[in-house]
């Protein structure tokens, strides 16, 4: 029997994701509350595999063409390979990553996350975002993997729709941005109502019921989030269209609805 203090009796985010993608690491709550999810947007695990893609791409475009060797990655998720790291430090060795999120059970496979190349590093922060950005930045942790005199990726991916305007979302990444240096990016993704509303309120409200904080957001609401930078080209599109080869049809944007961009900070 559950308690009301048992992590496994409502359904977690990542581990919703991680069964999108067709991982093991989640629970029947989450597999019931996920599948709520599919009703509503038949196409959710397309959306996380076109993520996971754009991510591939965003973090290669960043470490061969941006020179960044620095990222921090909020709300990493239960690890999926190749992980950021493993893709940053494929083109570059001496990479270095933070890794953070608040689910135990990321916590959990933190190891697998620490598996660096001998010329870079990478670290994991067990903390939740909204209340606990504090010790986020003043952690020992990032103070000894990150130099942030040097250029650095942050990287919020599948996250922001988790963290509603209440919590102070915009502020949130502005924080963050205001502690990274001038040549610093921002790569994110974001779920979006633009292509079917009903539809992805209807699943904004299954995760609030699931007890999960959750707001879509239009292109208009996420172009908020790069306020001040320079957006990398082709600016905030569907994830699968970022710099990669797509179909003109737009059936796959409705399926995946979700926009995607990476930004440059100039100053």
């Amino acid at each position: 029997m559950s308690t009301p203090n048992d992590p496994f009796s409502v359904p977690h985010s990542a581990r919703m994701y991680d069964y999108y993608l067709g991982g093991k690491d989640n629970y029947q709550v989450d597999r019931v509350a996920a599948e709520k999810v599919f009703e509503w947007w038949p196409g959710v695990r397309d959306a996380a595999q076109a993520n996971r893609a754009f991510m591939r791409r965003a973090i290669s475009h960043l470490v061969e063409e941006a020179g960044i060797r620095q990222f921090l990655d909020i709300g990493t998720g239960i690890p999926t390979e190749p992980n950021l790291h493993q893709v940053a430090q494929g083109a570059a060795p001496e990479c270095r990553i933070v890794y953070v999120d608040k689910d135990p059970l990321v916590l959990t496979h933190a190891e697998s996350l620490m598996r660096s190349t001998p010329e870079g590093r990478t670290t994991y922060i067990h903390a939740d975002l909204v209340s606990e950005l504090d010790d986020i930045l003043a952690s020992p942790q990032l103070a000894e993997t990150i130099d942030r005199s040097e250029p650095v990726a942050l990287s919020m991916l599948a996250l922001l729709h988790f963290v509603t305007d209440e919590q102070g979302a915009h502020a949130i990444v502005r924080r963050l941005l205001d502690t990274l240096p001038a040549g610093s990016a921002l790569l994110l993704s974001h779920v979006t109502p633009d292509f079917d509303a009903p539809a992805l309120r209807q699943v904004e409200e299954i995760y609030r019921r699931g007890g999960i904080p959750a707001q879509v957001r239009t292109r208009e609401e996420v172009a908020r989030f790069f306020d001040g930078l320079d957006l990398v080209e082709p600016g905030i599109t569907v994830p699968h269209r970022w710099r990669a080869l797509a179909s003109e049809s737009t059936e796959l944007d409705a399926r995946i609805s979700a926009w995607a961009a990476v930004g440059i900070k100039r100053s």
